[in-house]
């Protein structure tokens, strides 16, 4: 008999109906259209594979010095080929691999394990990675061309400056890395805002994964510790490029302030490193131990704690530059104190494991290797706290062997691990372990015989960065071992791609959740579908103890959030910072050219400086920024709509009328950051002021105190009628006055400002005085010139009809942003004002 075909699974077919429907609106297009790709599991697999390429090609230039340093009197690599090569191998190595990588797994892992769909602005992820790409270029292909950087990837002053690299080697790792460093620096504000706004609903932050807690603590730490490296490479690139003389002691500065402001960044950077990767430990270890995790609020607390402690020992690497001794056993202290908050996660790990059953899986060798080597890199890190010690190791190969240890080691063994770890989930096969043992033993061994002997030689007595040896100090057959180590890690690593090449075309279908884990990314289709979730899950006791293959079932069928499209909008749920209580629906913006196109423009502006074409790079930058406003013109929703069903039977309003946007709490993120930078350059002011020299003999600077005092004005009422076209829109009224007002008084106000910088003395390229003045003054015209960007972009939006009573966050923003150029303003003509006074203080000091 023939007749209709029932379907014995209804919710089958209502979850095939909505995934094609949900595919449809959230899958990217083929061919060229993958350009405009902005989903986060795409950006997120292009940065993992871009930083592992990078990561290849370091690798390469490390092995070329170890080739060069294998035995003594070496001809293989001349000293300048040298220099080049070790210090693109340490620059690609921690910029262009280490961070990117920890992002990329931040970026594709953290909306899936979260219970959300993507990031809260796809757009910025998607010009973060294409800036990423492009200035990781830029410093790469100098090398081709001979002229690589070549002062360290340190870049240490005066070396770095153009009495020792009068070439462009150091304005390529200047401008190259800078642009990297605001790639991530855009992608940890993108991470913060989604994890706090973007988790599954009734996840409070007591009940987030401790994945998350490890992810949102390292994208805060970015956001403070990248700002300070952030200016010091324009302070250096100013030096360079147009004389202004910031590390010229010879003219009122300072090369030691290159190295505070290096290392504000540098030291929160191993940790930045290393909690990403302790978060991967803290996630699997439960799974493969079968046992939930010992110590989640002890862990909490002490992430916490070492983000904290981490940037207030940067003095931990200038022991030997003449600080006080008091400062000495300051910091020595603080270097030490700092193992507390570590030895608190490693003991939970191995509580975790002592009162489970562990599995030895492939990720467990690595997880066994990790901690072995970190123990290693620990140990040495409390000895180079010691001032006695580390006076004696400084600049020594115990340094380098110490760094490959703590950073090289926590995030090579975690990474790998957390490969193996997730790999099913992202291409549905298991692995095939013929290869992955044998891989991980020849990188274990290989990478403790390249630098385990490193610390034998920097007993010793080698130097850091040397090309060279005379070959009867001792050393030779040691650094004939570290050699042979590393070929023997590059062998294991090679086997690890083969591994992996096989898995991907060979291995066997894996079962959804395959380690039986707790975490919501294994409550995905495998692989995952663009949209990660068909619907979101709610967390509370209806999902506890659930499985997450039957949560998976729910989920396909529409049974949580968002179970249904609407208007063809990419959805997604957002919620209260700490409580996770639904609160907005947050409609996100469809694939986009934008962001390559911005990301190009960019790339030419940092190539027209590269090459000296300054008029070109401004232009480029203008054009940059036309696009940014220009990609706002029709963000957002163009209508009001009120509240809206979301499931289970809650409404809530669309992002655009909600009082707590992702926009909003992302100008705070980035004005937490822009704080950072300018609280640095306050410091660089009073380090100058203090260690710079005569500056007490220069003639001190006499700002007109009228025209100071009429740019905090103009800035006064710029931040008042930014207040009166918001209450003006509040009240359903026009806007167009109060913003021509606001307008004028931001032109006022650069316009004082040039010419306050015009009539600086002494010149700014004839003493840091009158530069620091330049720099300071500079930074409040800028922030004042930005504030008319918003404006013209709220202009646009409101001719559109996208600002409104209820929509009003763009007014809110602007205001916020003209709010805090009044504070910093006041602060920065202040120290202006004040520098007669300052020079006159050092005059009269005995």
């Amino acid at each position: 008999m023939s007749g209709p075909v029932v379907d014995p699974q209804p919710g089958g077919a209502r979850a095939l109906r909505l995934h094609r429907e949900l595919n449809k609106i959230w899958a990217t297009g083929p061919g060229w259209q993958r350009l405009a790709a902005v989903n986060h599991s795409v950006i997120g697999m292009r940065m993992f594979i871009t930083s592992f390429a990078f990561f290849l090609i370091a690798g390469l230039l490390g092995m070329l010095t170890r080739v060069q340093l294998a035995t003594p009197h070496s001809l293989f690599l001349d000293a300048e080929t040298y220099n080049q090569v070790f210090s693109v191998h340490g620059s690609m190595m921690l910029f262009l691999f280490a961070i990117p990588m920890v992002e990329s797994f931040a970026v594709y892992l953290t909306p899936k394990i979260l219970g959300t769909r993507d990031f809260a602005f796809p757009r910025l992820t998607a010009y973060g990675y294409w800036c990423y790409l492009f200035g990781a270029s830029i410093v790469t292909v100098s090398l081709i061309f001979g002229v690589a950087p070549n002062s360290g990837w340190f870049m240490y002053t005066p070396l770095s400056s153009n009495a020792f690299t009068p070439g462009v080697n150091a304005d390529v790792w200047l401008l190259g890395i800078t642009f990297v460093e605001i790639s991530a620096l855009s992608l940890a504000m993108e991470i913060v805002v989604s994890i706090l706004k973007m988790r599954a609903p009734g996840m409070s932050l007591d009940r987030m994964p401790i994945f998350g807690w490890y992810i949102l603590v390292t994208a805060m730490m970015m956001i403070i510790a990248f700002p300070p490296l952030i200016l010091a490479s324009i302070l250096l690139e100013l030096e360079r490029a147009f004389g202004l003389p910031f590390f010229d002691p010879t003219r009122g500065g300072d090369s030691l302030l290159w190295q505070h402001l290096f290392w504000l960044f540098g030291h929160p950077d191993v940790y930045i490193i290393f909690l990403p990767m302790a978060g991967v430990l803290s996630t699997m270890i439960p799974v493969f131990a079968n046992r939930q995790l010992v110590g989640y609020r002890a862990i909490v607390v002490a992430i916490v704690a070492l983000a904290f402690l981490s940037f207030g020992i940067w003095v931990h690497h200038m022991f030997t530059v003449g600080i006080p001794h008091l400062a000495l056993a300051f910091f020595s202290a603080g270097s030490a104190i700092v193992a507390v908050p570590t030895a608190v996660q490693v003991f939970a790990w191995l509580a975790t494991l002592s009162h489970g059953r562990p599995r030895w899986d492939v990720p467990m060798l690595y997880v066994f290797g990790f901690f072995f080597v970190f123990a290693m890199g620990g140990l040495t890190g409390v000895m180079l706290a010691m001032v006695p010690f580390d006076w004696q190791a400084h600049d020594t190969y115990f340094v380098v062997a110490h760094m490959h240890y703590v950073v090289a080691g926590a995030l090579a063994f975690p990474m790998v691990a957390a490969l193996y770890y997730w790999l099913p989930l992202l291409t549905g096969r298991a692995a095939v372990q013929r290869l992955s043992v044998p891989a991980f033993w020849l990188i274990f061994i290989g990478f403790n015989m390249t630098f385990f002997m490193m610390h034998l030689t920097g007993l010793l007595g080698m130097p850091r960065r040397v090309y060279t040896y005379r070959g009867d100090e001792g050393w030779n057959w040691l650094n004939l071992l570290s050699s042979v180590g590393s070929f023997v890690m590059t062998i294991g690593f090679g086997l690890l791609i083969i591994d992996l090449v096989v898995q991907l075309r060979h291995g066997r279908r894996s079962r959804r959740d395959p380690w039986r884990a707790q975490t919501f990314e294994w409550a995905m289709p495998m692989p995952p579908a663009p949209y990660a979730f068909a619907s979101i899950p709610h967390v509370g006791p209806q999902t506890e103890g659930v499985t997450k293959t039957e949560l998976a079932a729910s989920l396909a069928r529409g049974e949580g959030y968002l179970g249904a499209t609407r208007n063809g909008w990419q959805e997604a749920m957002g919620v209260h910072i700490t409580s996770g209580k639904p609160e907005q629906l947050i409609v996100l913006p469809n694939p986009t050219y934008l962001p390559l196109v911005t990301a190009l423009f960019t790339g030419g502006a940092v190539l027209g400086f590269l090459f000296k074409a300054y008029w070109v790079s401004l232009a480029l930058a203008l054009v940059t920024f036309g696009l940014f406003v220009f990609a706002g013109r029709r963000a957002g929703l163009p209508r009001d709509y009120g509240p809206l069903p979301v499931g289970l039977g809650v409404s809530v309003p669309p992002h655009t009328e909600a009082a707590s946007s992702p926009s909003w709490l992302a100008l705070i993120c980035s004005l937490v950051a822009n704080g950072t930078l300018f609280t640095s350059l306050v410091f660089g002011t009073f380090y100058l002021w203090l260690s710079g020299g005569d500056w007490q003999k220069m003639p001190p600077p006499e700002p007109s105190r009228l025209l100071a005092f009429g740019v905090v004005a103009c800035l006064a009422v710029a931040a008042v009628a930014a207040r009166g076209s918001l209450r003006v829109v509040v009240a359903s009224g026009k806007t167009s006055g109060w913003m021509a007002i606001t307008a004028l008084a931001l032109m006022a106000a650069a316009g004082m400002i040039v010419e306050l910088i015009m009539g600086v003395t002494p010149h700014p390229r004839a003493h840091a005085l009158g530069a620091t003045a330049s720099v300071l003054l500079g930074y409040v015209g800028f922030h004042a010139a930005a504030g008319l960007l918003f404006l013209i972009s709220n202009f646009q939006r409101v001719r559109s009809g996208y600002i409104s009573r209820l929509r009003c966050t763009d007014l809110r923003l602007t205001r916020l942003w003209i709010d805090y150029t009044l504070v910093t303003g006041v602060i920065a003509l202040g120290l202006v004002l004040a520098l007669p006074s300052l020079v006159t203080v050092l005059g009269a000091r005995p």
